[in-house]
């Protein structure tokens, strides 16, 4: 799907966010958050892919989806997890990928492995570290409870003035600079906003 991502202009966002393997039976179950431009050609996209068993896609609204899958664990899989494994680093859910099909990943590990890590890295993969520190999620613990994608759409929102009085900025502005439908921009901020809410309402 990679290649597809990187060569059709279909998937705007995509966020594996939960997985679970089966290496005595050779299968993994993944779960993905996947924004289209158009969710017939990502449907028909995926029911080519030949190390897919099967898939079920629930829509959201009419350019987000969930993707439930079933897959053959290949062996080009098995050598990048291998690269963590090795030297004892953890994966932090969701990993991203943008319409360019490149991959934001968390680690967490020793500095001289994730050093090690990136050293060993085959010259083919360009790798940038965007942030090094110290891994802490307790000032997380409201937006948390968000999704990425919802964070960062409500972060986008906040940063153009969507909830000044009065509204400095639109929800098309808002939708353009996360690179989706207006209407998808709406469903995230909305359902940021009601998270948001019901985790106030309970303290």
């Amino acid at each position: 799907m990679q290649e597809f991502i990187r060569h059709e202009d279909v998937v705007l966002y995509d966020e594996l966010l939960a997985w679970n393997l089966q290496g005595e039976h050779s299968v993994e179950y993944v779960l993905f958050y996947v924004e289209v431009t158009d969710p017939s050609r990502y449907r028909r996209a995926i029911a080519d892919v030949n190390s897919i068993q099967w898939y079920r896609i629930s829509l959201i609204d009419e350019n987000s989806l969930y993707v439930f899958v079933c897959q053959e664990t290949r062996e080009e899989d098995l050598m990048f997890r291998r690269a963590f494994w090795d030297l004892e680093l953890i994966v932090v859910p969701p990993i991203i990928y943008d319409e360019d099909a490149a991959m934001q990943i968390t680690v967490i590990g020793q500095g001289e492995d994730l050093k090690t890590l990136i050293e060993e890295m085959p010259g083919s993969i360009e790798v940038t570290i965007e942030e090094v520190g110290q891994y802490d999620r307790r000032h997380a613990r409201i937006a948390g409870a968000l999704t990425d994608r919802q964070f960062e759409a409500l972060k986008v929102a906040v940063e153009h003035g969507y909830y000044e009085i009065p509204r400095q900025t639109s929800l098309v502005t808002v939708a353009a600079e996360l690179d989706c439908a207006e209407s998808t921009a709406s469903t995230h901020l909305r359902k940021a906003e009601a998270t948001i809410m019901s985790q106030v309402v309970k303290r």
